[in-house]
């Protein structure tokens, strides 16, 4: 068992398992790496053939109940976050490029609680959109973000949990490509119609807003400064 955990929330995209696995390889990544997959996902037969096929103690799936993205990363993080030192989250279409990028990570987060995230070659620095953060962050607020979330904005409150830190780093050399519509490194299909749809950005947008000015964030960052301190 590796001390960081990848965890990764996928759903009707089997294919994307061999093209993450090959990012593996390539960047020589040590990092345990898990496959959260809805046990009502059409294409669940798919993800099954992979999980018969793939001998690797380091990838690990996980089957549960359709929580959409947020629940499903939460149900997992809060599950493994008493067994690694470091948990991480990246989509199901993105692709780490730069060699020993998980060592990078772990670097980054060795001298006490905080957030890291790499280059997306879409948003930047902009939003954390592949991001990882030292488990204790996990344990203390009871979730890796907040559950009122479907699908958008979360990366946006990790760089708010970072910055409110004092303890967040960019690295615009560690490149973890977003192989995404809005960058035409990718087709539309219906997870991306859904999680991009008109209903889904309205309510994520005014649960971030809400989240961020009417007391949430400054009650998470309340707890984040505390676990800082205890840390020394």
């Amino acid at each position: 068992m590796d001390d960081l955990l990848m965890i990764v929330p996928t759903r009707g995209r089997p294919g994307s398992v061999s093209a993450v696995l090959d990012c593996w390889l390539k960047t020589e990544a040590t990092a345990d790496l898990i496959f959260a997959v809805d046990d009502d996902d059409p294409m669940l037969p798919g993800y099954r053939d992979h999980m018969e096929s793939i001998n690797d103690p380091r990838i690990r799936w996980y089957i549960g109940p359709r929580l959409r993205l947020c629940g499903t990363l939460n149900a997992v993080a809060v599950s493994e976050a008493p067994h690694y030192k470091f948990l991480a989250f990246m989509g199901d279409d993105n692709r780490p490029r730069t060699r020993g990028w998980d060592a990078r990570f772990r670097r980054c987060l060795s001298e006490g609680p905080g957030i890291v995230y790499g280059n997306d070659l879409l948003q930047g620095e902009a939003m954390a959109t592949t991001v990882a953060m030292t488990s204790d962050i996990v344990r203390t607020l009871g979730y890796m973000a907040p559950p009122a979330f479907i699908h958008l904005c979360i990366d946006l409150v990790w760089v708010d949990w970072g910055r409110g830190m004092g303890r967040i780093t960019y690295l615009d050399d560690v490149i973890l490509e977003h192989m995404h519509p809005a960058n035409g490194k990718a087709e539309s299909d219906d997870s991306y119609a859904e999680s991009n749809s008109i209903k889904t950005l309205t309510t994520d947008s005014a649960t971030y807003y809400n989240y961020r000015d009417n007391g949430g964030l400054q009650s998470d960052l309340e707890k984040l400064r505390m676990l800082v301190d205890q840390a020394g």
